[in-house]
Formats: C-alpha cells, structure tokens, sequence
C-alpha cells in the first residue's frame, strides 16, 4: 500500500543536508526541464493530472497556466501555512527533505517565469523555518540558486517568511495580505478564473507537497506519475493519522486506496482493541464519517465526494467508541470561533454562536430547539462569506448532526431533566 514520491528520502540519514540530498537524485530534473521551453513544463504537469494537495484537490496544471500567460512578471508562493488540525503532513517534507521542496520551487518558477519566490511558514514551525534557511544557504552556496542557477541564465532567488501563528492565513488571499505586510484578512474573488496577486503582480500559490511533487513528474513524465491512483486523482498524497490509532503518523498511499483497511493495515488499528466510532477523513474542516462509513469508503477526491466528505488534506483524525461526539465537536467549534478573522459578519458572530450553543449542551443547559438552531445557524454561514472558513465550519456542524444526532438529543434531554430535578 505504500508508494513513496514524494517521502523517498524520509528515513534516509541526514536527507535534509545538500551532501546527501544531492546523492539521491537532488537537483537532477532541473538539467532536464531547463533545456526545454518553460510551457513543456507546463504540459507536462497538466499531463499528469497532478491536484493541488492543501486541501482543495484543484488541477495544478490549470492554475500554472492562469498565471504564465498573465504578464511578464510574476511570483511563486508556497504555502506552508500548515495550521489546519489533524494536518502535519507538509512539516515532514521541510525536515527531511527540504532540498525537493526548493527543487520543485526553481522547476515551477522556470514554468511560469518567476525568479522571486517565497515560502510563507507557519510561525509556530520555528525549527522548520531554520531548516530551510539552512537548505537555501547550500543551495545558494552551490550555485543551485541565485543571478545564474546551475549555469543556466536564470535567477532564482527564494525568501522564507515566517507567519504570526493565524489560521486563516492558510487561504491563499489572506495569506498573501499577510506576505504584503497587511492584516490577514481574504480578498474577494472574481467570478472568472483568475490567480492571485501579490503587489499588483500575477501569483501562483501552491501547497508544500503539491510543489515537492514536480521534481518526480518532471524526471520520469506524466505517464509514471499516472501510473498511480485513479483516472481521476492520479498519483499520491501523504495521509495522516492521529488519534486513537496504534501507528499514528504520516504514510505516503496512492489514491483510491480503502480508508477502512488504511486504518487496519498501516495505521494498525484502534487503541487498546476498542471499536472505532468515527473518522474526520481530511482534517479538521471536513465532515466527519461514520465507522459504517469508512467501511466503504475510499482515498480519492470523487469517493469522499460521494458519501458526503471530502479528502482534503489527507489528515485522518480518528475516534473511538468511547469518544463523545458533542466534546469533539465543541472542541473543533473552539477553534474555529478562535480562529475566525472576523470580516464577515455571518462567521464572526456564526462561530461564537455555535460554539457557546454546544458549551451550554455540555453544561446541562441545552433549550428544546439547539439542534434546530445550530442547523439554521450553519445554513446561514454556508455561502455567505468571503472565503471558505464559514462554509467550512457549517459542513462540520451538519455532518456531526446528520451521522450522531441522537447523541446530541441525548444532551438535550439530560439537560431537561436537570431542569425539572
């Protein structure tokens, strides 16, 4: 089941050091794509079918499209925002092998013709964010970046620019408002496909894996990266898993694997031989499924998509029977109300509503029609914003209703027995 890509290099010693790096194929695809034209690149990606891995699942080839034929000047952004719970996957990619993310960055920023690029990080990733400024110092050393890299005319230079530790800066506009020294608050989106911008200037944002996978397409072609997962969602992702699980950690699988024996196999089943409850596939801001659920359910983009979920990130977050459906939803609730920038209005006063109806359901202070509330709440959050934050909290919300209503029922009628004691 495991297919390593992107994680060859993981248990190698000292993989994060250019020395050892480049013994392992480090920096090879970039003699190969610079004597081509920048749009074979481009072609090649598309080819491959490769998605962006930050959670969205959007065609990588599209997006490098919208931003080469934009304007003659443009930059590459890399997401390493990496804040959504149950998610920990891109922090592996910048520890162990940092040199594939900084080769994917010079082959993407060959394709749409950037020579500036950035690695926007989570503040909190301090150790990784050295990592790659120690990564980038060989690099540069070696003649892999800067005014001439590897000899080929091009500059190339890349920055790491450490966030302040928001969650909604991991949405690519926000996170740009943020790299251009504002408030990180999301920008309006046109209706039209478009890319981003920063300072006035046509941006490519992609996630950490997303760009750590270019080298491999560009060395053995689309074909080889096709040759995993499904028509669909080819290729692989690195899957996470935390919670009640014996072998919690970060496994590399093609897609369209079965989450069921994923959990079994690799993840080695549930802790201390309990049963499992339930499973929030693709981190935090996915809806939760049933175990009955995961029975069936498999790894790819349009089979989440089918029953009601989505793959998202890859982060499995998984529970046990004796896990409390209503503290865990109070608990991702927390976040979110935390975590919300507050511009708009429907998910500023949406999270601090909900998240105070489940503490009150907690507390033995549920009303009669909370479920109905939260219901309505969520419909009012849902496509109402300026980013996917809100939407994103109300899918949460109906997915816990929907599959573990009656737990939640079941506070209601503890707290109207409070009541009348």
């Amino acid at each position: 089941m495991i297919t390593k890509i992107v994680s060859k290099n993981f248990d190698i010693k000292d993989s994060h050091t250019l020395e050892v790096a480049k013994k392992n194929g480090a920096y090879k695809s970039i003699d190969k794509a610079f004597k081509k034209k920048p749009t074979d690149l481009e072609i090649e990606i598309s080819k491959s079918g490769l998605r962006g891995k930050g959670g969205g699942g959007a065609p990588a080839g599209a997006k490098w499209c919208l931003v080469s034929t934009s304007a003659d000047k443009s930059y590459l952004v890399v997401n390493a925002d990496e804040s959504e719970p149950g998610t920990f996957k891109d922090r592996q990619i910048m520890q162990y092998d940092p040199h594939l993310l900084i080769e994917g960055m010079i082959l993407t920023c060959y394709a749409i013709n950037a020579h500036d690029a950035y690695i926007y990080i989570r503040g909190e990733y301090k150790f990784l964010a050295d990592r790659l400024n120690e990564a980038l110092k060989e690099a540069y050393e070696d003649g892999i970046l800067g005014q001439n890299v590897k000899d080929f005319g091009y500059r190339i230079d890349i920055t790491v620019h450490r966030g302040a530790g928001a969650y909604i800066c991991g949405e690519k506009s926000a996170l740009i408002e943020s790299l251009e020294g504002n408030r990180g608050n999301p920008r309006l989106k046109p209706q039209e496909p478009s890319p981003e911008y920063f300072f006035g200037k046509p941006t490519l944002v992609n996630n950490v894996e997303t760009i750590a996978t270019v080298p491999f397409i560009i060395n053995e072609g689309a074909d080889a990266y096709k040759a995993f997962g499904t028509d669909k969602s080819p290729g692989t992702l690195l899957f996470g898993m935390s919670g009640h699980i014996n072998n919690p950690g970060i496994y590399e699988m093609a897609f369209g694997e079965s989450m069921q024996d994923f959990i079994d196999k690799i993840g080695g089943g549930i802790k201390n031989g309990k049963r499992l409850k339930a499973v929030i596939p693709g981190g935090a801001s996915t809806p939760v499924l049933s175990a009955k659920e995961v029975k069936t359910a498999k790894l790819d983009y349009e089979s989440m998509k089918e029953i009601g979920s989505a793959l998202g990130t890859g982060g499995m977050i998984i529970m046990d029977e004796d896990t409390c459906m209503v503290g865990a939803l109070k608990n991702l609730l927390s976040f979110y109300h935390h975590e919300s920038c507050g511009q708009c209005t429907p998910c500023r006063e949406g999270t601090a509503w909900v998240d105070g109806i489940i503490e009150n359901m907690l507390n033995n202070k549920a009303k009669e029609d909370d479920i109905e509330l939260l219901s309505d709440i969520s419909k009012t959050m849902n496509g109402k914003t300026i980013c996917v934050f809100a939407p994103a909290v109300a899918m949460v919300i109906d997915g816990f209703i929907l599959r573990f209503r009656d737990e939640f029922e079941a506070y209601i009628t503890s707290s109207k027995e409070a009541i009348n004691v």
